[in-house]
């Protein structure tokens, strides 16, 4: 006679859900109002959301107890803490870029909030958990949400946009799938950290199939970090969505899927798997090179800083290749300064948006800003603000994210690495002075209403992100120590 399986409530640490259970009961909140009225304001829908996902945020930061839960399929170490932090930070802050005078089409419908909170949900199961099989349902939530937001901005380069990531997308899941079926063939489980056991148990017995599930994995997570050659579908994705959702792409679904790839990789950088690192090496030297001369051609600012993204993911992703503790830390701080900046930089594109067509050749053509500091001079300055940060200049915030980079390059022996690092912040320097020049020696070639669309909740989100990003200085030392602290936490 086959005993029942007895299972405490208590064991399964049910805590560790609630983040996750809070967006997607936020969510379903959403959708049950629309059912009773759909007479509202987006408004209300907009705060309902930020309301959610700042309870989000403090049942993260909160969080105390076992770090393992549900059947061992939640893993909310250090790792996990920080990353969901600065999803729901991030996500926050890019929703409330929807608080614009114009009335959007996507933003008119409460199914598009309620799917930017499935979305988070989704990249925070990512993010906690160390189990294949979830990462894998965590990937597919969010991505199919985001497939869906793209493609309600009700544009033909949308329509086209959401359909090239669909497509792209559905190939990199049957690489994930493919590669973690390959994994669980080789050692019996789906856990990572059991995955590593097995592996360095068997001194890595039948390495062919390992490198050739690597290889289906990278694929995967290259897909989603806008690696090369994985990156074409960005600037053609970024150019169909609407300046905040590209934004909001740029930074939050490379977070997790830096993590996932941070856990993944940690197996064979740990072991010093010479071919592993081979082929690492090759997708960041590649991932910050070939985007960076890309993005010299490009005379419409959202594809500039849609390549400028991909190139920043490489400069990210060689923490990762590096492997050392500080390297780990450093790739926390990098994305936490390049979430400002960039949020900054995206959001000013946002609120300039009007339709020229009949003067220039995109909503965001560079010579769109010509003369700017004549006819918006607070508007040239604070875009040449976060330009001028993105290039890495001192003292603005990205300068102290790439030093610090740098030096975990250094302190790791990867010293070519660091020369072709610098190399590549040096040209992206050039290009990001391309707009600046335009705005402040060009004379200005059109009567252009800008920061149009901004509304006081938006304007404050540029002025925090502006002042972040002038003042970085003095909270650097702390947030290292905050990322930090996490990290020795978590093991890496």
């Amino acid at each position: 006679m086959i005993q029942p399986i007895s299972i405490e409530f208590a064991s399964l640490n049910f805590a560790t859900l609630i983040p996750m259970l809070v967006a997607i009961v936020g969510a379903l909140v959403i959708l049950c109002i629309d059912l009773c009225t759909k007479k509202l304001d987006k408004s209300l829908y907009i705060m309902l959301a930020v309301l959610f996902l700042l309870i989000d945020l403090g049942t993260v930061v909160g969080f105390t107890g076992d770090v393992r839960g549900m059947f061992d399929l939640i893993l909310f170490d250090g790792i996990a803490i920080v990353s969901q932090a600065v999803i729901i930070i991030a996500s926050a802050l890019f929703i409330m870029l929807s608080m614009t005078k114009q009335r959007f089409h996507e933003a008119q419908y409460p199914e598009y909030f309620a799917l930017y909170l499935f979305m988070v949900a989704g990249f925070q199961f990512m993010v906690a958990s160390d189990s294949l099989i979830l990462i894998f349902v965590g990937l597919e939530t969010a991505s199919m949400a985001l497939y869906t937001m793209i493609a309600m901005h009700n544009r033909t380069k949308a329509i086209e946009a959401a359909i090239k990531y669909f497509t792209m997308g559905a190939l990199a899941a049957a690489f994930f799938a493919f590669g973690s079926l390959i994994f669980y063939a080789l050692t019996g489980t789906v856990e990572l950290g059991k995955i590593s056991q097995v592996l360095v148990a068997s001194d890595f017995a039948n390495y062919p199939m390992i490198l050739i599930g690597v290889v289906f994995v990278l694929g995967a997570l290259a897909f989603k970090l806008s690696l090369v050659p994985f990156h074409t579908w960005v600037p053609d994705v970024y150019e169909g969505s609407t300046a905040a959702l590209a934004g909001f792409m740029s930074i939050v679904p490379k977070m997790a899927g830096f993590v996932v790839a941070l856990r993944f990789f940690e197996i064979f950088v740990a072991s010093d798997d010479i071919y592993v690192e081979a082929v690492l090496y090759g997708a960041v030297v590649l991932t910050m090179t070939v985007p960076n001369v890309i993005a010299l051609l490009q005379n419409d600012i959202n594809r500039m800083l849609a390549y400028s993204s991909i190139s920043n993911a490489g400069f990210a992703m060689a923490a990762i290749l590096i492997g050392t503790t500080q390297a780990t830390t450093g790739l926390f701080l990098y994305w936490v300064l390049f979430l400002v900046t960039n949020l900054g930089g995206f959001a000013m594109l946002w609120m300039n948006r009007n339709k020229d067509y009949h003067t220039f050749t995109s909503d965001h053509a560079v010579e769109k800003y010509s003369g700017l500091i004549k006819t918006s001079p607070f508007t040239a300055t604070i875009m040449g603000l976060f330009l001028l940060s993105l290039a890495g200049l001192p003292p603005f915030a990205m300068f102290w994210g790439k030093m610090y980079l740098l030096g975990a390059a250094v302190n790791g022996g990867y010293i070519v690495l660091a020369l072709i690092m610098a190399l590549n912040a040096a040209i992206a320097a050039f290009y990001y002075l391309k707009p600046i020049v335009y705005m402040f020696l060009k004379e200005p070639v059109a009567d252009v209403k800008y920061m149009s669309n901004a509304t006081t909740i938006t304007k404050s989100v540029i002025g925090a992100c502006a002042i972040v990003t002038v003042i970085s200085i003095f909270f650097i030392e702390d947030l290292l120590q905050y990322i930090s602290y996490y990290v020795q936490v978590s093991g890496f």
